[in-house]
């Protein structure tokens, strides 16, 4: 991360926020008045359970949600709604008034469609580096900062410029260290022996209305959750998440691209 970045967190850390919005680094909205220091955050102790995301395909799939103080890879191509599990995640940790923050490779947080997800944009720090390298020390230092949720979203591919598997390690042990749960979205796997666990999106199972002369809109999408690797030895196991469109999805033409959410149906 660069220096310029470190002391735009600093100065979030310390109550200031942001007078602008800085290259690569943007926050949507100054949390100053709520997030004073790291060490106000919540104990480790008080963060054992894991995380549910209040999607319960996914929370059962994990035995109760995101784990803590491990690393989650989240496995899914374009459309098999992968950036939807992690705007839950998001959402589910800043409504209960704890901070998050989301390192976007990608680029595909839309602030508003964020918002309507149930994210409190107040509490949410938004990263946006450019290299997966720099992802992965952005999030590194975010985790050494004490935030509860640290999710990583690597985009499309290629991931040109990958790390070492060895980066991979150090990251999940900083998740281990804080007792933080680290959520890393990819479009394929890239983290190795360092997750603690692995969940696979397959499928992508698109739902359309309309037809004939009327303009076709996209409703929703099925996928096949799958757990493939679980420290802890539990079996192999599958879930299905249905996510349907926003209803104000369903007002615009099939040709007009949208960042809205998807929402989940068990």
């Amino acid at each position: 991360m660069a220096a310029s970045e470190a002391r735009a967190l600093e100065r979030l850390l310390a109550g200031n926020g942001f007078a602008e919005k800085p290259v690569g680094l943007a926050l949507l909205s100054g949390p100053g008045a709520k997030l004073h220091l790291a060490s106000a955050l919540p104990s480790r102790g008080a963060r054992a359970a894991p995380l549910p995301i209040g999607l319960a395909p996914f929370d059962r799939l994990l035995s109760g949600g995101l784990p803590r103080g491990r690393l989650t890879e989240l496995v899914g191509r374009r459309s098999s709604g992968r950036f939807s599990i992690v705007l839950a995640a998001l959402a589910s940790v800043t409504s209960c008034g704890e901070a998050a923050a989301l390192v976007d490779r990608g680029s595909h947080l839309d602030p508003q469609a964020a918002r309507e997800a149930g994210v409190d944009l107040e509490r949410l720090f938004w990263a946006q580096p450019r290299r997966v390298k720099e992802a992965l020390a952005a999030a590194e230092m975010l985790l050494s900062t004490g935030f509860p949720l640290v999710a990583v979203d690597l985009g499309l591919p290629p991931l040109r410029g990958a790390a070492p598997e060895a980066a991979w390690v150090r990251l999940a042990r900083a998740a281990e260290i804080e007792g933080a749960a680290l959520l890393l979205a990819s479009p394929y796997r890239v983290s190795g022996f360092a997750a603690g666990a692995v969940v696979r999106m397959d499928g992508g199972r698109l739902t359309w209305m309309g037809g004939g002369a009327a303009p076709r809109v996209l409703v929703g999408t099925g996928s096949r959750l799958s757990l493939e690797r679980e420290v802890q030895g539990s079996p192999r196991r599958a879930e299905m998440l249905s996510l349907t469109a926003a209803d104000s999805l369903l007002c615009l033409p099939a040709a007009v691209p949208s960042h809205r959410p998807l929402r989940a149906s068990a």
